[in-house]
């Protein structure tokens, strides 16, 4: 299992590097509108202050199966994320 601090480092690096790729996206591509490109970022801020919340929450019984909860949900919503950045055109 890993500890709650790198657990937050992967939550961080994940959605940053996301955010960028939008980023990215967006300056290869000033032309087109940037509204599905808004629409990722808003949703990858939004998940990361879900699992974030998550990861503080004090009340869990099970520590171990919440952080791997925590860490397969991370990573679902990291693919879906990717995903639809592969597909902005």
């Amino acid at each position: 299992m890993a500890n709650k601090r790198d657990l937050k480092k992967d939550i961080n690096y994940v959605f940053g590097d996301i955010i960028d790729a939008v980023y990215f996206w967006e300056l290869e591509n000033t032309q087109k509108p940037t509204k599905d490109s808004e629409a990722i970022i808003d949703e990858a801020i939004a998940s990361f202050d879900e699992l974030i919340a998550r990861v503080n929450d004090r009340s869990v019984e099970d520590k171990k199966a919440h952080f791997k909860a925590i860490s397969n949900d991370l990573e679902s919503k990291g693919k879906a994320l990717i995903e639809r950045i592969n597909k902005l055109k």
